[in-house]
């Protein structure tokens, strides 16, 4: 895992702010192209500016992923479903925007050569499935959350679950799940990977690095939060030329639409 350290440089805990959305700008891009996606429209841009080709999108693309000729776009639906606001998720051609499948799933990841994982949680699911560049499932593990791709393929796992029972687990072939640390949190946000392939996972107020071998260390206990106090705050992590910027959004218990913001800057080093 290496000799990760962080040291507490500034804290700050202030009125406003909110979990934001998605961030402005393309959903994926590599060697000049670039996917973008609005409200019920995706398209695909090359480097010189120019518009590759448009196409109707059944829904709100949240998440773009490419791999090789084909990109997978994680979408939500208008209306409300089976599956909540969870639209489908569309494997196109990178070339020409050609439909190549329709899945289901809410969160994805390139594995390279036009595959992907695509991942499903609630209504009794917790999956997640391997599909090739043609759609088809060629594996699968009763896991989901975060994606890391190298050193194979970790999951820093998001149940929703109260008490949680998620872990950071490699998924290995033929649907088997190696355990890893166990996590405080249910809904840990996107870890940060660091050069050496360590994870930096906030988990209910605890900043944690997580080693290729899903080894752990705790590097701060930021503001720990209490299982029955952790749906109310939304977590963030961020590099920065100093080091980090971990921020937990605060929804006020009373006061709806109320929310204060804690900021932490961080340095990182090694030993």
């Amino acid at each position: 895992m290496g000799s990760w350290q962080v040291t507490v440089m500034d804290h700050r805990h202030e009125p406003g702010g909110r979990p934001q959305g998605r961030p402005a700008g393309p959903l994926a891009r590599r060697d000049g192209w670039a996917v973008h996606g609005g409200d019920g429209e995706l398209s695909c841009v090359d480097a010189a500016g120019g518009v590759r080709w448009r196409r109707p999108c059944p829904g709100r693309p949240n998440a773009a992923h490419l791999s090789a000729d084909r990109v997978l776009v994680t979408t939500s639906s208008f209306e409300y479903t089976a599956w909540g606001h969870l639209g489908p998720a569309l494997l196109l051609d990178l070339a020409d925007g050609a439909l190549v499948a329709e899945l289901r799933g809410e969160r994805g990841a390139a594995l390279g050569d036009g595959r992907f994982v695509l991942g499903l949680e609630g209504y009794g699911a917790f999956d997640t499935r391997a599909h090739d560049r043609d759609g088809a499932v060629v594996d699968s593990w009763h896991s989901y959350g975060h994606y890391v791709v190298g050193s194979g393929l970790r999951v820093v796992e998001t149940d929703r679950r109260h008490p949680t029972g998620s872990r950071v687990v490699r998924l290995l072939p033929g649907g088997v799940v190696e355990p890893g640390p166990p996590l405080r949190g249910a809904l840990a946000p996107e870890p940060l990977v660091l050069p050496d392939g360590t994870l930096l996972v906030l988990d209910a107020g605890v900043l944690r690095a997580v080693g290729r071998e899903l080894d752990d260390a705790v590097l701060a206990e930021l503001l720990p939060l209490a299982p029955e106090e952790q749906h109310r705050f939304t977590g963030s992590l961020r590099r920065t030329a100093e080091g980090l910027t971990a921020t937990l959004v605060e929804r006020h218990p009373t006061r709806m639409g109320s929310y204060s913001s804690h900021v932490w800057t961080l340095g990182l080093h090694t030993r």
